[in-house]
């Protein structure tokens, strides 16, 4: 019914079945692992009412013993979500529904755990603040309305050849560039939310 997936490893769809609801996948090495995304597979919904809380549980080395923390949630409506998993802190667990699974002691093992729970108490539970994914939709207005402030910004100054009055110690960029950059700017996002990584 779920996958697991982390970049660089491949895709398990084969988790651990801790009860008839609850469902564990182990991730060696959790130390270099950044994100983990939790998805359904498409080949059993959720039953009518119902979603999966995702936690995450890692090694506590100062208790011994593990650290669970809510990740957040999927559903029919969201079946994945991505989760950021390299900024969770030790001591900072709560309360989940897997007892005492956890990796064996020493090993560098975590842990994503599914549990089906009814919805309405789903909404209820406060994942992680840190696990949030920024959503790429803020992400773009954010950047729509950056290149907005700083073409009014740089347009309030514009001022006509005639109304210019010479200062050798001043740089002029004339307004055009700034427009063809904005619209540049613009365009490459549209196609490529991401093309200013590379």
């Amino acid at each position: 019914m779920f996958g697991c997936l982390v970049a660089g490893r491949l895709v398990q769809t084969d988790p651990v079945l801790v009860s008839a609801d609850k469902f564990l996948f182990n991730l060696t090495d959790y130390e270099q692992v950044n994100h983990v995304v939790v998805f359904m597979l498409g080949t059993v919904p959720f039953p009518a009412g119902m979603g999966g809380a995702v936690y995450f549980s890692f090694p506590d080395p100062g208790s011994g013993g593990a650290v669970w923390q809510l990740l957040g949630f999927i559903t029919n409506d969201k079946p994945s979500a991505i989760f950021k998993i390299s900024g969770l802190k030790a001591g900072e667990g709560g309360a989940h529904p897997f007892g005492t699974m956890c990796g064996a002691a020493g090993q560098s093992v975590a842990q994503v755990g599914v549990s089906v729970e009814p919805l309405d108490q789903l909404v209820q539970q406060t994942p992680v603040s840190t696990a949030a994914v920024a959503n790429l939709d803020s992400f773009l207005l954010f950047t729509q309305k950056m290149l907005d402030s700083l073409y009014n910004f740089a347009s309030s100054f514009a001022v006509s050849q005639a109304q210019m009055t010479p200062e050798p110690s001043e740089t002029f960029i004339p307004s055009s560039c700034v427009l063809r950059w904005y619209e540049n700017f613009q365009r490459r996002l549209a196609q490529n939310p991401n093309f200013w990584k590379s």
